[in-house]
């Protein structure tokens, strides 16, 4: 099992996505814990990830289209917003 912490901004850092089947414990800031499988905490990166694409104008693989120069490949982030009451979403 693999336990983290969720920050003050009501992130967990999360830079890789985590195999299917693995259990992920996430304590968060009110005291409560949550218990999640790799793929739900996937899907939650996935989320982040197109939400970040699309605040900064890139595609679906991350490149921006519209300027000649590539500053961020878009296909990374850190942290993915978590709260209490996702595992039952």
């Amino acid at each position: 099992m693999i336990t983290l912490q969720q920050d003050a901004d009501g992130f967990i850092r999360m830079n890789r996505l985590y195999p299917a089947s693995v259990r992920i414990r996430i304590n968060f800031n009110d005291g409560s814990t949550g218990e999640f499988s790799g793929n739900a905490l996937n899907h939650a990166y996935d989320a982040a990830l197109a939400e970040f694409r699309a605040k900064n104008n890139l595609d679906a693989r991350g490149y921006s289209r519209t300027t000649a120069g590539r500053s961020n490949s878009g296909n990374k982030i850190d942290f993915v917003p978590v709260h209490p009451g996702m595992s039952k979403e």
